[in-house]
């Protein structure tokens, strides 16, 4: 089998949901997936392989995004934070007042992702949303793993004493 082919086969499904979770748009994380490996195919040359491939791709799909909503005049969300916060909480609730609380929760948390510096921001929907290793991460942000680590835990903290104060409200 072509590399390549192989290589589209595998790590579509992990490029094409990042896409989707940036955008919430089939069609749109469709044409993106698709422009971003047609963007790998071009610059494989250029992989030196210090980094995992899909690392590799998700940084190009990021860009692609990134260059869409660019030429489209369209402002970044960058993703959508109800989708973060919704995977921050657990959905099961077992009655009405769980159901309120969360909803409270993931409304806190998605007005503190907005309000985070970009760098905390990257890290955590990356890490969450992604689910890509710290290691992963460093490689696309060009940081390094210890940082990435580093940024998260500290996001994590903002995110808690926000939520503290919130709930002291």
């Amino acid at each position: 089998m072509d590399p390549f082919k192989e290589l589209y086969q595998n790590c579509y499904p992990r490029v094409y949901g990042f896409l989707l979770g940036l955008c919430r748009n089939t069609d749109l994380s469709e044409e993106l997936t698709q422009e971003t490996f047609y963007q790998a195919y071009k610059s494989i040359h250029r992989f030196s392989g210090r980094s995992d491939i899909s690392t590799w791709l998700i940084a190009i799909a990021k860009h692609t995004y990134f260059k869409y909503l660019k030429k489209n005049r369209m402002a970044p969300e960058f993703v959508d934070i109800e989708l973060v916060a919704d995977t921050l909480f657990d959905r099961a609730a077992d009655n009405p007042e769980d159901t309120v609380q969360r909803q409270a929760a993931v409304d806190a948390v998605r007005k503190i992702i907005r309000k985070m510096p970009k760098k905390y921001r990257d890290v955590v929907i990356l890490r969450v949303y992604a689910d890509l290793p710290f290691s992963q991460i460093g490689q696309a942000l060009r940081i390094s793993e210890n940082s990435a680590k580093v940024l998260f835990f500290r996001a994590k903290n903002m995110m808690m004493e926000e939520l503290e104060h919130a709930s002291e409200l």
